[in-house]
């Protein structure tokens, strides 16, 4: 088997990865608080971890990839104020989305998406192991993670006492032994319209401790790899790892992953900053090709610009693909093709480096492209698979829903007419539902935008 080496954010190494079993891999990702449609950047762990799921697989890899959804949580109950309806129900209805958004990316589902609402019991039974052990203490309703009990606290995100602001502002720091503790139970208070039961009374769990919960419960302590975004190293992921270190006596998970964010500009895509771009729309306008090869262009470790350029650049590149497919026939590819297909899986291996991958796949693509009859489909396929880009090899006229296809042949018949102003009015038609159709001397083909 190849050997696979990735960047540790912990120890900030890239080393030999091996799995605590033989050929298996469990994979845990933050994924969405479920308040609003999520953004594009937000679709960037989901992208990145089903993506190097395919090419784990690639490499003979068992895999169980879990991505939850936080849907309790103080931004829904705000969320749900200002929209005036209950916060189970916009849970519910943004999990909808969130499931319906990151779908068209066709990419598959993760093989489990917790949601923190049927993980009480579970949530519950940690925290009451944490004030067994002193490492946590109840306080008016609340209870709280001592986080000076835990001498390895801040080794994960490498943050001085002083640097180690919660995030939780003034809520309950009258209530706290320390400023540096967190939260793992919040006793109910008015207008929040929903609660569950606990021996610390009526109340709902921490953000952090959700997490802890639900990966250890589905995959165990010291799973293999932890996903999410950079964002999300302070406090969550440090206060996941103190949690369970604290509740199980074991390190939550060997290797942790961190993606980065989404720019425009210098300024990170959030809600909070105002500078968002919901994937749908994203997917609308570009095509889930464009997008999902727009976040293979950058190191998953690295920032990546958002904007017209890119995601304008991406779409030319897909293109070319498409192009390179028409004129691909079956066969091997030529000997001197062969190295660069090895390149290309082994830039994947080196801390799943996709940019330079590509970069080998467009010398693979330039080199098949100076042959008169250029061969290799196969070869390209496999590249393209673990990109999540292999239907660029496909007929993209039969991938298209029927009535795209009956506006196509509507339009048809007005050229055959010399209708050309209802042609034109069916080809903006066309466009509208998110395919583009190219006339050719042996009918018309549509191609999705």
């Amino acid at each position: 088997m190849t050997e696979l080496r990735l960047y540790d954010t912990r120890t900030r190494t890239v080393a030999p990865f091996a799995p605590r079993e033989p050929g298996r891999v469990s994979i845990y990702v933050c994924g969405p608080t479920v308040y609003d449609r999520i953004h594009v950047g937000n679709a960037r762990p989901f992208v990145v971890f089903s993506l190097f799921k395919r090419f784990l697989e690639h490499l003979g890899y068992a895999i169980t990839l879990a991505i939850n959804v936080t849907d309790v949580n103080d931004k829904i109950y705000v969320a749900a104020a200002k929209r005036g309806v209950a916060s189970v129900a916009l849970a519910r209805e943004m999990t909808a989305h969130y499931i319906e958004d990151t779908d068209r990316l066709g990419l598959g589902r993760p093989d489990h998406e917790p949601l923190a609402s049927e993980w009480i019991e579970a949530i519950v039974a940690e925290i009451a192991a944490l004030v067994e052990t002193g490492h946590a203490y109840l306080a008016g309703g609340d209870v709280y993670f001592r986080v000076r009990g835990d001498e390895a606290y801040g080794t994960l995100s490498r943050r001085e006492p002083d640097q180690m602001d919660q995030g939780e502002g003034v809520e309950g720091a009258a209530l706290k032994q320390d400023p540096l503790d967190f939260a793992l139970w919040k006793a109910h208070k008015a207008g929040e319209d929903s609660e569950w039961g606990s021996p610390w009374g009526a109340g709902r769990p921490g953000w952090h401790i959700e997490c802890s919960a639900m990966s250890e419960g589905l995959l165990g302590p010291g799973f293999d790899i932890h996903g999410g975004g950079l964002d999300l190293l302070f406090p969550h992921h440090e206060n996941e790892a103190a949690q369970t270190r604290c509740a199980r006596g074991e390190e939550l998970a060997h290797v942790w992953m961190h993606n980065g964010m989404l720019e425009l500009g210098a300024a990170k895509m959030a809600k909070s900053v105002g500078n968002i771009a919901p994937l749908h729309e994203v997917l609308d306008e570009h095509g889930r090709d464009a997008v999902v090869l727009f976040f293979c262009g950058a190191h998953y470790r690295q920032p990546i610009d958002f904007g017209a350029a890119p995601l304008a650049q991406a779409r030319a590149n897909v293109a070319r693909l498409r192009e390179l497919a028409r004129k691909l026939v079956d066969g091997s590819s030529p000997p001197e093709l062969a190295p660069l297909r090895e390149r290309f899986f082994a830039s994947l291996a080196d801390d799943y480096n996709t940019p330079a991958a590509l970069a080998v796949l467009w010398e693979w693509v330039r080199e098949a492209n100076r042959r008169s009859e250029p061969t290799g489909a196969g070869d390209l396929r496999e590249m393209l698979s673990v990109l999540g880009l292999a239907n660029l090899l496909d007929d993209p006229s039969a991938q298209a829903p029927s009535e795209v296809v009956a506006l196509a042949q509507a339009r048809e018949l007005a050229r055959s007419a010399r209708d050309f102003a209802r042609a034109d009015e069916l080809r903006e038609a066309i466009a509208a539902t998110g395919w583009a159709v190219r006339d050719g001397a042996d009918g018309f083909e549509l191609l999705p935008l």
